[in-house]
């Protein structure tokens, strides 16, 4: 008696390479870079105001990212910067409302009674300020005597 042998059936062997990741890790990278440059030119063109949020959160020290990993933070950063534009857009608006008002009180000052309006807003550092008062306090109030008065800044520190 003769045994035959039939040949067990062969699956297809799979590719023990890994697919080429430079070119989308590249591409992922230089639009980190990208997201990166106008996060900084943002920063740089909100200087010296405040209450703007800069910090970027940290990937968990030096290391290599997976494609997952620069992917999440591409749209991290795609959204912070989106976040900043938004928000410097809103303020830069409010900024020159407050410049317009100004030119308005010293158009009119009578109009704007005891309106009051600092550097801080219309985006500028120190502390001056514009105050709408009446010229020679009550007298002035009761004959309707307005004027625009313009702080002189800081005080000296000593």
């Amino acid at each position: 008696m003769t045994i035959v042998r039939t040949p067990a059936p062969t699956l297809p062997l799979s590719p023990r390479t890994r697919p080429d990741e430079r070119a989308a890790r590249r591409t992922l990278l230089d639009q980190v870079a990208r997201l990166e440059e106008e996060h900084s030119q943002l920063f740089c063109s909100t200087w010296p105001r405040k209450d703007f949020e800069w910090s970027v959160r940290s990937r968990g020290g030096p290391r290599v990212l997976s494609l997952a990993e620069l992917e999440e933070l591409r749209d991290d950063l795609s959204a912070r910067v989106a976040d900043a534009r938004r928000a410097l857009s809103e303020r830069t608006y409010v900024e020159e409302q407050n410049r317009c008002l100004i030119e308005e009180m010293q158009l009119e000052p009578g109009r704007y009674r005891w309106v009051r309006v600092a550097n801080e807003d219309i985006g500028e550092p120190g502390c001056k300020h514009w105050h709408v008062r009446p010229r020679w306090g009550v007298i002035g109030m009761l004959m309707n005597w307005w004027r625009v008065v313009i702080s002189s800044g800081c005080p000296l520190a000593t």
